[in-house]
């Protein structure tokens, strides 16, 4: 019974990061009913990734640096996705939406996820300018691209995923990814993030 639900779980959590449009859709509609346990999966996987690659911008300072840095890149990522979220429904409601709270709520989930999954994958480069040009300008150079790179394939996900939830309306509500990222930036900045010790190089 227990290995049945686990193969389920981990099904539905792959067939979100492969094909999010199709997973977000088939709650939509109702044709599946995900358990509490996918959607906290796909939570844990974005705060792992933004843990784990925040871990590696403290790489140029001490032990404490990275883990702080862990901490400060999970913590700020959330508080930039999670605030806005009821604006993403309310207003979307306002502009003529008809999706439903957990639809929407699902559809900036599996965003999250996808985004987790992209720093992970983006690890080796931020870990190979770090040590192989231990430098604070270069270093903040590669964030900076990462994190563009990241953002940017983010709203193409979340883009997608909303026009198959909603394929009827004219555009989907990119702006609440331009208030994310603003919010974003704001806490990275105040929490320091891209402040990165000199090593000369």
């Amino acid at each position: 019974m227990l290995q049945a639900h686990l193969r389920s779980s981990f099904a539905h959590i792959g067939l979100a990061l492969r094909q999010p449009e199709e997973f977000a859709v088939a709650w939509n509609s109702g044709t599946a009913r995900y358990r509490w346990s996918v959607w906290l999966s796909l939570f844990l996987t974005a705060v792992f990734g933004t843990a784990t690659y925040g871990m590696t911008m403290g790489l140029l300072g001490s032990a404490q640096d990275v883990f702080y840095k862990g901490a400060a890149c999970t913590l700020g990522a959330g508080l930039a996705w999670g605030m806005p979220l009821p604006a993403l429904y309310i207003l979307n409601s306002l502009a003529g939406s008809k999706l439903k709270l957990s639809s929407t709520f699902l559809a900036a989930l599996v965003t999250t996820s996808w985004g987790g999954l992209a720093m992970i994958a983006s690890i080796p480069i931020n870990w190979f300018f770090s040590v192989a040009v231990p430098h604070s300008g270069v270093v903040l150079l590669v964030n900076l691209g990462v994190f563009l790179g990241v953002g940017v394939a983010m709203m193409d996900v979340f883009n997608r995923v909303m026009r198959s939830l909603e394929p009827d309306r004219d555009a989907p509500p990119s702006w609440w990814l331009v208030l994310v990222g603003a919010i974003g930036v704001e806490l990275y900045c105040f929490f320091g993030l891209f402040n990165f010790g000199f090593v000369a190089g």
